[in-house]
């Protein structure tokens, strides 16, 4: 294993680590998509371009999104 997967490797179990202790659901959106485009390095990294295409989408923008609307509908009432 190369230096750089390595190093990747750590930033993505430190996200993941962020990910499962936030609580606020704001921050915890922040976290998952953070950690959604740590993965998308990652996949980079170990030369997966088209399953680091899908993470981009769906982790990055769909599941962020989806959970910021949830957020906005329920303090809104």
């Amino acid at each position: 294993m190369i230096p750089l997967q390595a190093a990747i490797i750590g930033l993505v179990a430190a996200g993941a680590l962020a990910v499962v202790l936030t609580r606020d659901l704001v921050r915890l959106t922040m976290a998952s998509s953070l950690y959604a485009l740590l993965l998308v390095v990652l996949f980079l990294v170990f030369q997966a371009p088209d399953v680091a295409l899908s993470e981009l989408v769906v982790g990055a923008v769909g599941f962020p999104l989806v959970i910021v609307v949830a957020v906005v509908l329920e303090r809104g009432k």
